[in-house]
């Protein structure tokens, strides 16, 4: 089978079944119906993943690092102070999300269903920029000791940026349908959701 053929079957495989995962879960997708959002036949899906689960561990997985990883893969951060790199991490998470809004989703409901999967990933989330995190612990604690910040650990100050960036999309679904939502009203709660975030959490860190 040609290389380029197969490259592209797979990603084809990937996203259609990514997709399917995302609206429909785990339990309610089948190969079939991944193979025929394809265009292709089951077995050449399981040429590829063997199993249903081992197909969705690859997108799981996938989405799971992209989760907690990307908010660390932050490029012109140079120069700024740790609030101005804090928002920007904030921000960037929250657009992560409101371009992935299933995700959290996807994770909660798989984590429910296989509570051990946590540790297989550990390892995975071992390439986290290790050094970047180093960083922006020691200006932390610099923050800290200058009296320009309260005492807090910089974990905690994630999961309150993940906590409060993630109910916002598994919230959203009811309040548009409680409230509905144009469009335009959809996305003006999300940005004003945004900025509330970064100003809440900035304002939690005042000595």
């Amino acid at each position: 089978m040609d290389t380029k053929f197969e490259s592209s079957m797979e990603q084809s495989i990937l996203d259609a079944a990514e997709k399917l995962f995302l609206e429909k879960g785990f339990a309610l997708t089948s190969t079939t119906e991944i193979a025929k959002s394809v265009g292709c036949n089951q077995a050449l899906v399981h040429y590829y993943f063997r199993t249903k689960d081992n197909l969705f561990n690859t997108i799981f997985e996938n989405k799971f690092k992209m989760f907690f990883q990307e908010i660390f893969v932050m490029k012109n951060m140079e120069g700024l102070d740790f609030l101005q790199k804090l928002k920007l991490i904030i921000e960037s998470h929250f657009d992560l999300l409101k371009n992935n809004p299933k995700m959290p989703g996807l994770i909660l409901n798989e984590l429910s269903r296989k509570p051990d999967q946590i540790n297989s990933l550990k390892e995975k989330l071992q390439s986290i920029p290790k050094k970047l995190f180093a960083e922006l612990n020691e200006e932390l604690q610099a923050e800290i000791t200058k009296g320009k910040i309260r005492e807090i650990n910089l974990v905690d100050l994630i999961v309150t940026m993940v906590t409060m960036n993630v109910v916002m999309f598994i919230m959203m679904p009811v309040v548009e349908n409680i409230f509905s939502f144009t469009e335009v009203q959809k996305e003006f709660m999300i940005q004003h959701r945004r900025a509330e975030n970064v100003d809440f959490i900035l304002k939690s860190l005042r000595p």
